[in-house]
């Protein structure tokens, strides 16, 4: 059974005035059916470049991307038009047509495409009830929250049955607890309906929220990718850490500037020994250790927790330190100096 997105050796470029930009270096990642994938990076990093690809709205510079096993390079336009209908996508500003009631929004796509006014009204309003506002369908969009503009957006992008959903930022401009609520339909919608999700977002806690893999975009190059709990757990890559550990939504540092001249993080997992760990090596070596920040994050349903610590100066005993935890089945990160 071939993957529902695979992403093979993508490059874009553009020709400025300054010259050639390389938004696109090399990308290659595979989304498979029924995934929630996220894709992460800060702004400038290729995301946007990377979904206008995806569906070919933006044609790479090289590569491939090949969709339900259909390479999109070797199809005509009229294929190509005829895949986009299966390719949906969702945007941070809604696109709502603001003169037309939320039901006529919802059935646009099907009337463009053929179908009857009746049956196209019959769907829009079944769709209606999946995002929970069949009693807004005479309403304007005017007339609704933010939230609720996204949901009527989510339905008219269900309407032509795609084969994946493209969430370009779709978050971004919901407030915490909107959020959560948009991103638990998008987890009922690929639970209930099958349909794969691609989230484009540069907010890690959307990822952990409701993704069950993650590729990290630095710079136009893919430096990471993974299940989301190995990303959480164990960052390889420095952009990984700084979105994982970094409190890089706001901008702020998240840490307290102290002496330690070295930090690192800690990850529970489910196997980690119960014993009061820091507590105990504290004690066995004699020296305290700095809790900076201890916390609880929920990655994929699951609680995880994590610990950050600022160690003594003296390198063998941190050296020591690190091992203790290890020995103990702790997942140990350095910690970027400009967290």
């Amino acid at each position: 059974m071939p993957a529902m997105v695979e992403v093979r050796g993508l490059t874009k470029t553009f020709q400025t005035k300054e010259g050639t930009v390389e938004a696109l270096k090399g990308i290659d990642l595979t989304v498979e059916k029924g995934d929630i994938y996220g894709i992460i990076g800060m702004s400038g990093a290729g995301k946007s470049t990377l979904v206008r690809c995806l569906n070919y709205l933006e044609k790479p510079s090289g590569g491939e991307v090949v969709v339900d096993g259909k390479p999109l390079s070797q199809l005509s336009n009229r294929e190509l038009r005829e895949e986009r209908k299966k390719i949906a996508m969702i945007f941070q500003g809604f696109n709502l047509m603001m003169q037309r009631t939320v039901l006529d929004n919802v059935c646009f796509p099907l009337v463009i495409h053929g179908m009857k006014k009746s049956g196209a009204r019959e769907k829009g309003m079944m769709l209606l009830e999946t995002v929970g506002l069949t009693e807004k369908a005479k309403s304007y969009p005017a007339q609704l929250s933010g939230g609720q503009q996204q949901r009527v957006a989510i339905a008219r992008a269900l309407a032509n049955d795609p084969k994946f959903l493209l969430c370009d930022e779709a978050t971004s401009a919901l407030d915490p607890q909107t959020t959560a609520s948009i991103l638990s339909l998008l987890k009922e919608i690929n639970e209930k309906m099958g349909i794969t999700i691609i989230l484009i977002t540069h907010q890690m806690s959307v990822v952990q929220e409701i993704c069950n893999r993650v590729a990290i975009i630095e710079d136009g190059k893919l430096v990471e990718n993974g299940t989301v709990s190995q990303v959480f757990e164990d960052p390889r890559s420095e952009a990984g850490r700084m979105l994982v550990i970094g409190n890089r939504e706001t901008g702020d540092k998240m840490l307290p500037s102290l002496h330690e001249d070295r930090r690192i993080r800690i990850v529970f997992q489910t196997n980690s020994s119960y014993e009061p760990v820091i507590a105990n090596m504290v004690l066995q070596f004699k020296t305290p250790v700095n809790i900076l920040l201890a916390d609880t994050r929920n990655v994929n349903g699951t609680a995880r927790g994590e610990m950050i610590l600022g160690l003594p100066e003296d390198k063998g005993l941190q050296e020591r330190m690190i091992a203790f935890l290890r020995e103990r089945n702790l997942i140990v990160t350095e910690v970027p100096e400009n967290v």
